[in-house]
């Protein structure tokens, strides 16, 4: 049995929300259906306070060309819920990582410690253009290895002197009080490159749905790495859910979905994450093939890949009755799985379906408690 506590966050869907799944860091790809409700902060609001009560740990927030600025959307947001978390992604390099220091510092001694960081290295050269980004796939990760080593040890109360490839800061420090709340380090990626990093850097390795087989080789090659270097890491799973209270219901609202696609909206997705140098998104791909019939699409039992026909990144959504998500969740746990990042269509709404329906089953079957 898992030692680490089990921790669910939901997401918050910061391009928009509907019914049906449509991109998320891209500018283009979203289709009127799946934003029918603006991002504005009364409504992601809404999302966050239903994942609050729904005993969600914290919110994880998307970043890229085609998303809000995270840190100022999730500052809005904390003024208005009261404990749950916020678990902001941001694009190292493209920033100071002191700067990254101090805008979390502030943030957690703001919002009573309610911060926790996403480092997203980015994995679309077309994007990383768009934001003056030339570096290789291999040197982002080691770029992002600098920018992991210098914010963690700043947001530790320490003062420091870095010379590195990709970065050289003397001196740097943060002002205040000690810190009181440390801020974990998320971080994801699928290439030797980012698991190298993960490694030695990260404290949750996040993960995309794939089948359990293929997850448990991943996991036990990070463990060792990790290992090596002396350290250990949790890991997180970011998955869609589709549940109902039968099966039946669960199958009928994918099948919905997926008849909703646009093709043009389908192949166009498919030729953009095509283009990319993820490996994590070529591992997505693969597992649907950019095949559009629903039993191609079921890649395990309960696991559907057919939301990775037009979404980038996390492409896959558990579909079964409560009991079934569950059970599937708590399979994910017994492989070593700490976390979950979670997500609906519409975000408000499953929200509180899934805290009231799937997590308390699979704190009994696992036998933990919210945390």
């Amino acid at each position: 049995m898992p030692e680490n506590p089990l921790r669910l966050h939901w997401f918050l869907p910061t391009g928009g929300d509907g019914r049906d799944p449509g991109g998320v860091t891209a500018v283009q790809g979203r289709s009127r259906a799946a934003t029918r409700r603006p991002a504005d902060i009364p409504y992601l609001t809404q999302v966050a306070r239903a994942a609050e009560q729904a005993g969600f740990h914290s919110l994880l927030t998307p970043v890229g060309l085609g998303c809000v600025d995270p840190w100022i959307l999730t500052a809005a947001l904390a003024q208005h819920t009261t404990r749950i978390g916020f678990l902001v992604a941001f694009r190292a390099g493209f920033a100071s990582p002191t700067l990254i220091a101090q805008q979390a510092d502030a943030f957690r001694r703001f919002a009573g410690g309610r911060i926790a960081l996403n480092v997203v290295t980015g994995g679309d050269p077309a994007e990383q253009r768009a934001y003056g980004d030339h570096v290789e796939h291999d040197e982002r990760y080691a770029r992002t290895e600098e920018v992991m080593s210098v914010v963690r040890s700043l947001l530790d109360g320490k003062t420091v002197d870095h010379h590195g490839t990709h970065l050289r800061i003397e001196g740097a420090r943060l002002t205040g009080a000690e810190p009181l709340h440390p801020v974990t380090l998320y971080f994801g990626g699928a290439s030797p490159a980012a698991e190298a990093v993960a490694a030695r850097q990260a404290d949750v390795q996040l993960l995309w749905g794939e089948p359990p087989a293929a997850l448990a080789v991943r996991i036990a090659r990070l463990k060792e790495l990790a290992r090596a270097a002396g350290r250990t890491v949790r890991f997180g799973l970011r998955l869609h859910v589709i549940s109902r209270d039968t099966a039946a219901e669960a199958w009928s609202e994918a099948n919905r979905i997926l008849a909703g696609f646009d093709p043009e909206a389908v192949r166009a997705s498919q030729e953009r994450f095509a283009t990319m140098d993820s490996t994590g998104q070529a591992r997505m791909t693969a597992l649907h093939g950019g095949a559009t019939d629903a039993a191609r699409l079921t890649v395990a039992p309960n696991l559907w890949a057919g939301i990775g026909l037009v979404r980038e990144g996390a492409g896959t959504a558990l579909v079964g009755s409560h009991d079934e998500v569950a059970r599937r969740l708590a399979e994910y746990r017994d492989l070593g799985i700490d976390e979950f990042v979670l997500s609906g269509y519409p975000h408000l709404e499953e929200a509180y379906r899934v805290g009231e329906e799937v997590a308390p089953r699979l704190r009994a079957l696992t036998g933990t408690e919210a945390t």
